[in-house]
């Protein structure tokens, strides 16, 4: 089965660190939002989630992540990704080289740090595990007290810039708001992920000051000063710049989501899913897709949705947690939380609420919505119906317009039909009610008491013909016309009370489903 590797599934060795530190104490007002910037969710999970996969890919010895605006929801969301992070606290004094000593401090008090210490962020979403990897297998095996890891900008725009001396070896990081126009012009770009020796990490952030435009403690100044007191200082480039790209507003957030969208699905695609137009398509990265399925247009698929070979998923559908089997068929649906069997057929146009289980062969129809039920293998649904807490047994049939009345003013009652079961169509479902395996029903049967096995329930009222009624009451009408024209050339009309075929008058559906 297809999943994408991306960020933090593809097999590797564990490197291992120290310590991972992420930043996540900004504020993000340019998002013009009340959610954290961090939570913003792209491809599934929230920007920060998507840094702490690609963090715990390392193996870190240690992972903290340094809160500090709208704590109260930012670090229990990032315990619920990570429940082993150490939240960290930012204090008042500014700045991410601020952020990164509290939590070498914290770290510290649990047990000295020694080794290396990556640090990254967490509204960098599209950082890949191989790329930390790299930087830290860089780091290690150069002996750097510090690197760096950068990427050319073909819009640099607020990057720190990354300076370097005539022989392409690493200078310095200039801060944008602190360069100047000859700096501004280089197109390398600081990313704001390092990797540090703890030791002169430790050393360096004692010694960096706020004197600077903003009156912060910049992490950038820590390569500088580590160079000055003759540590070896790298920076490693990398190809792809969305690896290392962040997010501070909604229109760089869908870029960032519309690249991870195309990396998924690229993914899905080598690994032998046809997806008809990625450009219409929508895949979450937790999402698994088996080789041999197609995804047609104007498709999404949610969270831990699982799709099988030869499955054939859209056009025009959303499905959140929904396992599909294979070779089963699902048009024109929304649905959650739902199991749809192998070579079963769902929509188009159905709604599949949680705790729907469709068996293998099986069938839900045309506007048809279901919850927490259970339809056996082979068992149908055809139109335009609502099935509620409900158990179908194996190969039985309920007829169009058909309503599970499932709720009685207090709580909600099931349904239970058995197997080989043939319903008539406008049938209520009055729960709590069962139908014995083999029975039948005429059309528009009320069932509000249990129905014995190979039994025939029907809801039967005299029918009443009123003759000339439309004659005497629709006087000019078009009826009346159609009517007048039709009795005057002599159109036989039925006798009250007799039926016009020969079906004893129930009304019971023999067919395998209704039309």
């Amino acid at each position: 089965m297809s999943t994408p590797q991306t960020p933090a599934n593809r097999p590797g060795a564990a490197v291992g660190p120290a310590a991972v530190i992420v930043l996540a104490a900004g504020k993000g007002t340019r998002m013009k939002s009340k959610t954290p910037k961090i939570l913003h969710r792209i491809g599934g999970r929230s920007m920060v989630g998507h840094c702490l996969v690609a963090a715990r890919s390392l193996h870190p010895q240690r992972l903290a992540a340094v809160v500090r605006f709208e704590r109260d929801l930012v670090a229990p969301h990032v315990l619920e990704q990570d429940p082993e992070a150490l939240i960290v606290d930012q204090d008042e004094v500014p700045g991410t080289g601020r952020a990164v000593q509290v939590a070498v401090e914290a770290l510290d008090a649990q047990e000295r740090l020694a080794g290396t210490v990556v640090v990254t962020y967490g509204d960098v979403p599209l950082l890949t595990p191989e790329v930390l990897r790299r930087l830290v297998s860089h780091h290690e095996e150069r002996a750097n007290a510090v690197t760096v890891l950068t990427a050319d900008h073909e819009q640099p725009g607020g990057y720190g810039r990354i300076l370097r001396d005539a022989d392409g070896s690493f200078r310095e990081i200039k801060e944008a708001k602190d360069a100047t126009e000859a700096e501004l012009a280089v197109a390398e770009i600081n990313s704001g992920i390092f990797a540090f020796d703890a030791d002169v990490l430790r050393d360096s952030l004692a010694k960096v000051t706020s004197d600077n435009a903003q009156g912060e403690m910049y992490l950038t100044d820590v390569p500088l000063l580590a160079r000055e007191a003759g540590h070896a200082v790298d920076a490693l480039k990398i190809e792809d710049r969305w690896e290392v790209e962040g997010a501070n507003d909604r229109v760089q957030l869908a870029q960032l989501g519309a690249h991870l969208n195309r990396r998924v699905l690229e993914a899905h695609m080598r690994n032998g899913v046809t997806v008809v137009d990625p450009a219409s398509t929508w895949i979450d990265v937790q999402v698994r897709i088996a080789a041999d399925a197609t995804i047609l247009p104007g498709t999404q698929l949610h969270g831990g949705t699982r799709v099988g070979e030869d499955a054939v998923v859209g056009p025009d559908t959303t499905l959140t947690d929904v396992e599909v089997g294979p070779g089963a068929h699902v048009v024109r649906t929304h649905g959650s939380g739902s199991v749809i069997g192998p070579r079963a057929s769902v929509g188009p146009f159905a709604y599949l609420r949680p705790g729907t289980v469709l068996g293998d062969q099986g069938k839900i129809g045309t506007f048809v919505e279901t919850k927490n039920s259970r339809i056996g293998t082979g068992s149908k649904v055809p139109h335009l119906s609502y099935v509620g807490d409900a158990t179908i047994g194996e190969h039985s049939n309920i007829g169009a317009a058909s309503v599970f009345v499932n709720y009685d003013g207090v709580r909600k009652q099931r349904t239970v039909i058995g197997d080989h079961v043939r319903m008539g169509s406008d049938n209520m479902y009055v729960a709590p009610v069962h139908v014995g395996d083999g029975a039948y029903s005429g059309a528009g049967t009320t069932i509000r008491k249990d129905v014995p096995p190979g039994a025939l329930a029907l809801t039967e009222g005299a029918q009443r013909v009123v003759e000339n009624w439309v004659l005497e009451h629709r006087a000019g009408t078009a009826a009346a016309e159609a009517a007048e024209r039709a009795l005057g050339n002599g159109a036989a009309t039925a006798a009250p009370g007799t039926p016009e075929h020969s079906s004893a008058g129930t009304g019971a559906d023999t067919t395998e489903e209704s039309e």
